[in-house]
């Protein structure tokens, strides 16, 4: 079979199951909406889910099961139009003193802004490992697939497939706790944050534009393993998005971090 048509076939069968692993996705047997006080409403018969925000309250839901690790996958559309001062979420979180969180929080915008994607790694507690993309999308003009991959080794942030950061596990070399001793449950939530979200909390939320609804669906959790790495394809894209999207980087802020950055900001990326 010719080399072209060799990977097209291979695209296509991925694409194939993966959208055969999406579509087994039931909120009504993998999920709970845990706040909100009726603004959370489940859709489709248990493929979709929307959350809603205004000014009295949002809403949320979470996995009715903990994981400790796997491949977290959940197809977002956010808040359209002017969403400044929202936040959008899908992370995964222990409890309790001393907790692990891995997160994809969505910063709203006012409109023709981009979105703001933040991530951040807790380990037993201690967060402050945030890095900051704009998509190079509109993410509320349709679905769009954003995924968590945690294993022992690494975490690897990913929106469409594509690698955006990857966060090692450099606990026995350096010291540096990785989230890799407590199960987690998968939160999702849409909630205001206008003292902070859009530029620092300069623009606040305009509650004219209320109720803002966010949609989820095809949530789907898959096992992962230890031998988790980019390809050279996957590297690539990684380096693209972090050079022409990334916004904040925490290894970069010598104003924060007068010390100077975590020893892993000094490690590869990869």
């Amino acid at each position: 079979m010719p080399l072209i048509l060799s990977n097209v076939v291979a695209f296509l069968s991925a694409a194939f199951l993966a959208l055969a692993c999406f579509t087994a996705a039931d909120f009504y047997r993998d999920a709970e909406i845990t706040w909100g006080d009726g603004r959370g409403k489940i859709l489709d018969g248990g493929r979709g889910l929307s959350l809603s925000l205004d000014h009295y309250s949002g809403s949320g839901f979470q996995s009715k099961k903990e994981y400790l690790f796997g491949r977290f996958d959940m197809q977002l559309k956010l808040v359209p139009g002017n969403s400044a001062g929202t936040v959008t979420t899908f992370f995964l979180s222990s409890q309790g003193a001393g907790h692990d969180e891995i997160d994809f929080e969505f910063l709203g915008n006012s409109s023709g802004e981009p979105y703001t994607v933040h991530t951040n790694v807790y380990s037993q507690g201690k967060g402050d490992k945030e890095q900051q993309f704009h998509l190079w999308f509109d993410p509320t003009a349709a679905f769009h697939t954003y995924s968590i991959i945690w294993n022992p080794r690494k975490i690897i942030f990913m929106v469409d497939n594509s690698p955006i950061r990857v966060f090692n596990n450099h606990e026995e070399s350096l010291g540096i706790p990785f989230p890799k001793r407590q199960a987690m449950r998968v939160y999702c939530s849409l909630w205001n944050a206008d003292d902070w979200a859009t530029q620092g909390g300069r623009v606040k939320t305009d509650w004219t534009k209320a109720p803002f609804l966010a949609y989820y669906r095809n949530f789907n959790i898959g096992a992962t393993s230890t031998s988790t790495e980019l390809d050279a394809a996957g590297r690539n894209r990684l380096r693209w998005v972090q050079q022409h999207h990334m916004v904040y980087n925490y290894c970069a802020d010598a104003p924060r971090f007068p010390n100077g950055p975590s020893f892993e900001c000094k490690r590869s990326r990869f």
